[in-house]
């Protein structure tokens, strides 16, 4: 009964009960499926995995061949889903944030033309979107061998998109060492500036030193190990273009589509956050005279950015669970290669059971670090 009386000790304790039921729960369900898959001769194995994928991808950040593996396929549509994500995640912010504060300005035409993209875009389903946008590209642009040509160095299909690659060389290690250090240099300096700036009203440079230090550094180092930066140019050859990087009409079609999808959706919280800023910090600022861009920049924004950041988490795990809508135009996300894998190896729920525990990581990562900022950025209260 003292033990109970303890309102801690009785957290702990019930607590402690309800992961014991959950953790048997799971035990139950996953011994009931290995006992019915057994009865039908199916027994659970990830022994698949090493096995030959024997299929190829339209696009892949590393080294890859029919004659691969299935877990090095997988490995490449995990790939392939970070770099779209971050890719979708990084448009969608600056256009919610730029038409997120247009929408929330005083000009007339500038608020229409926002509520106009936020309504048509919220309410049109963005497989709809992404297969008008994917046939307007197959069929407007240009054939490979009529490719747009951009400063004799950048080309526009209807197949790819080709760029420049900058060749690498072993000195270059070195030189994104002394960036990564420059960073953190500038991270503590950044730092430093502030406190000096709240114990004593001075505002020492920041912008123009850091940038200095960060070109003095990169041209020191390579100036020290030889360094000599060198690009690739696509050349078309055949029927394709050799050399160079590439982007698929499929993966630009993607990243457009849910960019301006989720930045719709991006806008209005982003105007939500600054209508909750008061009116009266607003008019105090300018009364200080402060231009509008300032006011925006050093009021309105680090305030209304404490209202954005919670659901702003939510639109980015929407985003990155909705690039699996991958499938329907035929670029190898994570979700494209598993459901291959899953019709030449008849292992749905292995292969299902990645796929999930993959999503479910990527979407912890990504609360994780949004939760962190938002800890960052809040209020401190005494």
């Amino acid at each position: 009964m003292n033990l109970l009386a303890n309102k801690e000790k009785r957290s702990f304790i019930i607590q402690l009960i309800l992961a014991a039921i959950l953790f048997s729960a799971a035990y139950l369900i996953v011994q009931n499926i290995r006992d019915n898959l057994a009865d039908v001769g199916i027994r659970l194995s990830f022994g698949f995995l090493s096995g030959e994928a024997g299929f190829d991808v339209n696009e892949s950040l590393i080294s890859y061949s029919a004659s691969d593996s299935y877990a090095r396929v997988l490995l490449v549509g995990f790939l392939n889903t970070l770099e779209l994500s971050f890719v979708c995640i990084l448009g969608s912010t600056i256009i919610g944030v730029v038409m997120g504060i247009v929408r929330a300005g005083s000009n007339w035409l500038g608020t229409r033309l926002a509520l106009a993209y936020v309504e048509v875009l919220r309410n049109l389903p963005k497989l709809l979107i992404l297969l008008a946008v994917f046939i307007v590209m197959i069929n407007r642009l240009p054939t490979v061998r009529h490719a747009w040509n951009f400063f004799n160095g950048i080309f526009i299909s209807n197949r790819a998109f080709y760029y420049p690659k900058l060749i690498w060389h072993d000195g270059m290690v070195f030189v994104l060492a002394g960036i990564l250090v420059w960073f953190i240099a500038a991270v503590l300096w950044g730092r430093y500036v502030k406190r000096i700036q709240d114990l004593t009203g001075k505002q020492l440079p920041t912008k123009w030193p850091v940038l200095g230090v960060l070109f003095l550094t990169v041209l020191l180092i390579s100036v020290l190990f030889h360094v000599s930066y060198q690009f690739s140019l696509p050349v078309f050859k055949g029927f394709d273009f050799t050399g160079g990087s590439r982007l698929s009409v499929q993966f630009v079609a993607l990243a457009f589509t849910l960019s301006i999808y989720h930045g719709g959706q991006i806008t209005e919280l982003v105007r939500g956050g600054i209508q909750s800023v008061q009116k009266g910090q607003i008019e105090a600022a300018a009364s200080l005279g402060l231009k509008p861009s300032q006011v925006t920049r050093f009021v309105v924004l680090p305030q209304a950015l404490r209202m954005i950041i919670p659901p702003m988490g939510n639109q980015y795990l929407n985003l990155i669970k909705n690039t699996s809508i991958a499938l329907a135009i035929g670029y190898s996300d994570l979700v494209s290669v598993m459901s291959t894998s899953i019709n030449q190896t008849f292992r749905p729920i292995e292969l299902m059971s990645i796929t999930m525990m993959t999503y479910l990581a990527i979407s912890l990562l990504v609360t994780a670090l949004l939760n962190w900022f938002n800890y960052r950025t809040k209020i401190v209260t005494n």
